[in-house]
């Protein structure tokens, strides 16, 4: 850097070490954060301090950003979109800030210049991992686009100090670590302690008169303790916004009882806060034992309160009373896990802020939407009222009360039908009670809406349809999207190129300009270019699985890959099962022309979750004995990606050629995964399930390997007697797969390690896999006869790209804004 230069980034001019996006400004303000904030120079410093100090260089820009959109947020007080989630698993965020400050080059070559390789310091990144799956990793996705859109938005949640669990394979089996993602700090974040919120729990309620008479509840907590917000920035591409994400951390009202200490209590003087601080430990627990369910339960209202206590505060500076809130902002519910927020605010502004009810509710009413996740009635939240009432007790007073006043508007819209209030009361009164907090969300929102065309259409016809027979004005459907921001551009920057290069690069923020692929599929050398980029990606992952499972793949094989969430529905198995049957087909005829083939598969079981744990050991067993045959070397080759993750998945999304999308149908709400394969390039065998029945509209049938029963189908069968054992003893193939698992092949002579497997799906099979296994085989034939033809599947790739438009975020966050939150675009001018 020249000495003019070096003077203009002092005094903070285009080249300020702070905010400049120069090579020369990034250089030497990563050198400035390596010296002044990790305490090294050059040669000693370690690759965490290295990666430290970009990662400042880059938040340094992020926070001139942020300071310029509160700025102007103040300047227009414009409405504000509050998402509530659990979870968020938003990835690496190095890479993705780089992309969206547009530096990812320019940061390269700086640190090129200090002898240091940019790709080593992204590798090394912690993933924060706040969430099981698709939940958390959607609310990512929206919060890049809102931000990208420029909308005005804080995504709420939790900042769990341990992230879901690290997956380890032993022995073919599933053992968990702990994720301690924040082992080595994270710099990314900014701790507010000086807008912490207190938290109550337990106790009673009394009732009083004010000082005028009215009648008022006071409630008497047992215990409190603090949430602090933890601030990370979400910057959107190629914009100037920046929105966000706000956690909340648990820490003891007062942290250390000096008397006790001084008592000889030691454990004592820390007790509360180790109690208080288990609160914001993990991520999820295990909720079948009591004690789970209560910490859980504890979790939730936790953010929820922190959060709406927040936003008071922030309404509380633009000088507008609390009965406007609803005016301010649109709260909304990402599934049913901060539902328990509708009693909150009913709670704050009835007794914190003293509105009367009515007014209350009607601002209650109008604040919250609510997004419904799940078709399996398992899946939709209720605690038991004995626990419930102990933890929060003001709450199920007010739920009482909602739920009572709700009721009667029930009978009066239905009367004589008591059957229906029943089923629609919030308090379910079957056997022991339970709150249901689906039905607090139902009835609290004034939007409900699913997530995929099928899955909103199902929603009004089984599991919401008394809700849909009273508000149908209430419900809508936006399908979910992803951001192809990561999913593209960082996760797969050899087809970024080539797109930017065949069109232009407008559609990083408008998806539709695909389209413009289209006429290019029947270009000879443009398909040539595409096989280049995807076989450079299959090479990737190759050495990425040589790394982690010890075994080499073949790059010109099929890449066949199932990467997601190990659930029964989601049906693993079925898979399997079609590995197994071409392995039969090998042995009885070595001759047997089998399309090379390797299988990848990834995902996390829950802890508790015996049949998903052992599908795992399943796919691991299969694969070692396959791949150690030579009967079909060079044919079948099978992988198991231990821990699945954003940053694993940046590797498998652009390498697969297959996308294993086969959940039973009506079972999905809408999938990710499927949408994040498609924009790379990969054809997708699936049933008509969740937003697979969209993607195959947009691409055309006739580039989609479509099998199995509809959703209407899998009820019929179901309905009228379904028998698997039936179909197992009436298909020679299906037995041959069925009876080489329970020969012990796969499991070193144990006849027994895979008995509860195949008797569940003889004797049950709950989601129809031996239903749908023909229809699948069958399938499975077509894409290996479509794979001999690689111009064929080039251009059935091409047209998937192309016509993947609908399934970017941006399109799923513009809808929102304009159906459900009302909200317009604040640009913001740095």
């Amino acid at each position: 850097m020249t000495a003019r230069k070096r003077d203009d980034a002092a005094k903070g001019g285009e080249d300020s070490i702070r905010t400049g996006l120069s090579e020369d400004s990034i250089r030497l303000a990563f050198l400035d954060n390596l010296f002044y904030v990790q305490g090294r120079f050059l040669e000693v410093a370690s690759l965490d301090d290295k990666y430290k100090a970009l990662a400042y260089t880059v938040r340094d820009r992020l926070l001139h950003r942020w300071v310029a959109t509160v700025r102007t947020y103040q300047q227009t007080n414009p409405r504000t979109v509050c998402y509530l989630s659990a979870e968020y698993l938003p990835g690496p965020f190095m890479g993705n800030n780089l992309l969206n400050l547009g530096i990812s080059e320019v940061t390269r070559k700086a640190l090129a210049g200090l002898g240091i390789e940019l790709d080593d310091l992204l590798e090394h990144e912690e993933e924060p991992g706040l969430g099981n799956g698709g939940l958390g990793r959607l609310a990512a996705c929206f919060m890049d686009s809102l931000a990208t859109l420029q909308i005005p938005a804080i995504s709420y949640g939790i900042r769990y100090e341990f992230g879901i669990f690290n997956q380890r394979i032993r022995d073919g089996e599933q053992v968990e670590t702990t994720d301690n993602w924040l082992r080595y700090g994270n710099p990314w974040e900014v701790r507010r302690p000086h807008i912490a919120c207190t938290v109550k729990l337990g106790g009673r309620t009394e009732s009083y008169h004010d000082e005028a008479g009215r009648w008022r509840v006071r409630w008497l907590p047992s215990e409190t303790f603090r949430g602090v917000p933890i601030d990370t920035p979400i910057l959107g591409h190629g914009v100037n916004t920046v929105n966000l994400m706000r956690l909340w951390s648990a820490e003891a009202a007062e942290g250390f009882d000096f008397h006790a200490f001084n008592r000889g209590d030691y454990y004592g003087a820390v007790v509360r806060e180790v109690r208080s601080e288990t609160i914001s430990k993990v991520l999820y627990p295990n909720d079948e034992p009591e004690i789970g369910k209560r910490l859980r339960l504890i979790q939730q209202h936790f953010f929820v309160t922190c959060s709406l206590q927040d936003m008071l505060r922030v309404l509380g500076t633009t000088e507008l009373p609390p009965e406007r809130f609803h005016e301010k902002f649109c709260v909304q519910l990402n599934d049913t896990h901060p539902a328990i927020a509708v009693a909150e605010l009913m709670r704050l502004l009835v007794d914190e802020h003293h509105l009367d009810w009515d007014l209350a509710w009607q601002v209650t009413h109008n604040s919250f939407a609510y997004t419904n996740h799940t078709l399996l009635p398992e899946a939709l939240e209720k605690w038991p009222v004995p626990l419930f009432e102990s933890l929060l007790p003001r709450h199920l007073e007010i739920i009482y009360e909602i739920n009572a006043r709700f009721l009667d508007e029930v009978r009066m819209r239905f009367p004589f039908d008591e059957a229906r209030v029943r089923r629609m009361s919030i308090i379910d009164e079957s056997g022991p009670r339970y709150v249901r907090m689906a039905h607090l969300a139902c009835v609290g929102s004034f939007a409900i809406n699913g997530v995929a065309e099928l899955h909103s259409r199902l929603l009004k016809e089984t599991v919401l349809r008394d809700f849909y027979d009273l508000w149908p004005e209430k419900f809508q459907n936006k399908t979910n999207g992803v951001t192809p921001r990561r999913f593209v551009m960082l996760a797969n920057p050899g087809l970024a190129r080539l797109l930017n290069e065949t069109i232009d690069s407008s559609w990083e923020n408008d998806l539709t300009q695909l389209r413009a692929l289209e006429k290019y599929a029947d270009d000879a050398a443009f398909l040539e270019r595409w096989r280049d980029v995807k076989r450079e990606r299959k090479a990737h992952l190759g050495l990425l699985i040589s790394r982690l499972c010890g075994a080499r793949v073949d790059p010109d094989s099929l890449f066949d890959v199932q990467a997601k969430r190990i659930h029964e529905y989601k049906r693993q198995h079925l898979n399997v099962l079609h590995i197994v049957t071409l392995y039969n087909r090998i042995k009885h005829d070595p001759s047997s022309d089998i399309v090379p083939r390797t299988f990848v598969f990834g995902g996390k079981a829950a802890p508790g979750y015996f049949m998903a744990k052992l599908m795992i050991r399943l796919i691991n067993a299969v694969g070692e004995v396959v791949n150690r045959d030579p009967a079909v070397a060079g044919r079948l080759k099978v992988v198991f990606l231990p821990n699945f993750s954003v940053k694993l998945g940046h590797a498998l999304y652009p390498a697969a050629d297959l996308s294993e999308q086969i959940s039973t149908a009506g079972k999905e709400a809408s999938g990710t995964g499927n949408m994040k394969f498609a924009m790379n390039g990969a054809l997708t065998i699936g049933t008509l399930d969740g937003a697979n029945v969209e993607i195959r509209e947009e691409v055309g049938a006739e580039n989609f390997f479509l099998f199995g029963l509809t959703a209407e189908e899998v009820e019929h069968r179901l309905a009228a007697g379904y028998r698997p054992r039936d179909l197992y003893e009436n298909d020679a193939e299906l037995k041959g797969a069925l009876d080489l698992i329970g020969s012990g092949l796969f499991s070193h002579g144990d006849r027994d390690a895979f008995r509860p497997l195949i008797d569940n799906l003889l004797n049950s099979d709950p989601y129809l896999v031996l239903a749908d296994y023909a229809s699948y085989i069958a399938c499975q034939e077509a894409v290996s006869g479509v794979w001999r033809d690689p111009a064929r599947w080039t251009r059935m790739s091409i047209c998937n790209v192309a016509r993947m438009g609908k399934f970017s975020s941006d399109r799923s966050i513009a809808e929102y804004c304009r159906d459900i939150w009302k909200v317009s675009a604040v640009p913001v001018v740095l």
